[in-house]
């Protein structure tokens, strides 16, 4: 059989890129030949994630967005997106329409991979008669209980631990029983395609120090603290964060981020003389981290997460206990999945949304330093060595579902 060309097409995030080029890089593996579509500046990152190797099977096309004063190039992602041009982006995206279409005649793929929050890039592959796949980058857990809220509200789910909070249901506007409940459900054929976890790069110069002082450090000590690349802490949140990591004299890097065009720094944001006090107990970024490179170093004993999925997973499959602090969208329910797992324990909010540096101090240190954190490494560790006897035979299914789907399409 001829080599299958795949286009792929993720939503504007790192978070769906992400395990988009996860995928991209396995089925690569497997001989196919990849198109990854994304917004130029998307590509500029995501083109330093692909090794050498790929350099010929996995290829990267650019979308171009029409111009809207509002949104700039720069805004084309939603990594540090002023959450007011949220819609914006989708708009743009979706007025992009024609130039994916001319991607398609161009290309002339034999399957497109496509992220679900861009359904009508399945109506442009229709109109060329392209078989269409979604890939659905966050866990069956919570896809099936989110089709319970839309299409089901008056139904009760049946796997009631990671029902949502009154105050979480008010935000919305390991995993073999939710894949198959996800199936009767929605009557699609439902595929896993292994955690979305990437490999820890290890020559980044910029990285250096920030390694070396995790180093010095002793086994299972340190804490890594982020909330992903598109959620930002209230100043409110900020400050009981900082302070439970002050309180509980334990060793943390901490990713700090701020919206791009916002005038904040960390000096100005983190309580006054916090970066003094807590001296070289910590390390506080307002940058990207090598959050795949810390959470596999022997140092890390704990992630305080938002628990979105990409971060779930490879917290997971290096073996690392999370410290839950879910914010919105499909954060919550995942975090009630990784506590019933036992591998995660949750920083509940309280009734009007609060979290309180007190909890945060004391869940710290059960987590790092007591006999809850013990438990929770032991368990997170026989999940994570499971997850990887298993990982190549999940993607071998999907890649042979996937090349039945062009079979079909030629005859």
């Amino acid at each position: 059989m001829a080599t299958l060309k795949v286009l792929m097409f993720p939503w504007l995030a790192y978070g769906h890129i992400s395990p988009f080029l996860n995928v991209a890089k396995k089925l690569a593996d497997r001989g196919f030949l990849i198109y990854l579509c994304s917004t130029p500046i998307n590509l500029k990152s995501t083109i330093k994630k692909i090794p050498e190797k790929y350099a010929d099977s996995i290829h990267l096309i650019e979308l171009h967005l029409p111009e809207l004063p509002e949104l700039p190039p720069q805004y084309h992602t939603t990594n540090g997106l002023p959450p007011h041009l949220n819609n914006t982006l989708h708009k743009a995206l979706e007025m992009s329409k024609p130039n994916f279409s001319k991607i398609f005649q161009n290309l002339k793929p034999d399957l497109v991979i496509y992220d679900m929050l861009q359904q009508w890039a399945e109506h442009v592959a229709n109109e060329q008669n392209i078989p269409a796949v979604k890939l659905i980058t966050f866990g069956a857990a919570v896809f099936s209980y989110l089709f319970y809220l839309v299409k089901k509200p008056e139904a009760v789910f049946p796997f009631p631990a990671i029902n949502l909070s009154k105050i979480e249901q008010e935000k919305i506007t390991i995993e073999a029983k939710y894949i198959d409940h996800c199936t009767e459900l929605i009557n699609w054929k439902v595929v896993p395609v292994g955690p979305p976890v990437q490999d820890p790069i290890t020559n980044n110069a910029d990285d250096k120090e920030l390694m070396e002082w995790l180093g010095t450090k002793d086994e299972n000590s340190t804490v890594f603290v982020s909330f992903g690349s598109e959620y930002f802490l209230s100043k409110e949140d900020m400050e009981e964060v900082a302070f439970g990591l002050e309180l509980s004299n334990v060793n943390f890097i901490w990713v700090a981020r701020f919206p791009k065009g916002e005038d904040q720094n960390l000096e100005d944001t983190l309580p006054k003389g916090f970066l003094e006090r807590i001296g070289e107990r910590g390390r506080v970024l307002d940058k990207f981290a090598p959050q795949p490179r810390i959470l596999n170093h022997p140092s890390t004993g704990g992630f305080i997460s938002h628990c979105g999925w990409n971060s779930v997973m490879e917290s997971v499959d290096f073996g690392v206990p999370i410290i839950a602090m879910p914010i919105q969208y499909d954060q919550p329910s995942n975090a009630r999945l990784i506590v019933e797992l036992g591998v995660a324990v949750e920083i509940v909010r309280d009734d009007a949304g609060k979290i309180h540096r007190g909890e945060i101090a004391e869940t710290l240190k059960d987590v790092i330093t007591g006999k809850t954190g013990e438990n929770l490494r032991g368990k997170v560790r026989d999940i994570s060595k499971n997850l990887k006897s298993i990982r190549g035979e999940e993607m071998d299914t999907a890649a042979e579902v996937l090349i039945q789907l062009c079979i079909i399409k030629v005859l």
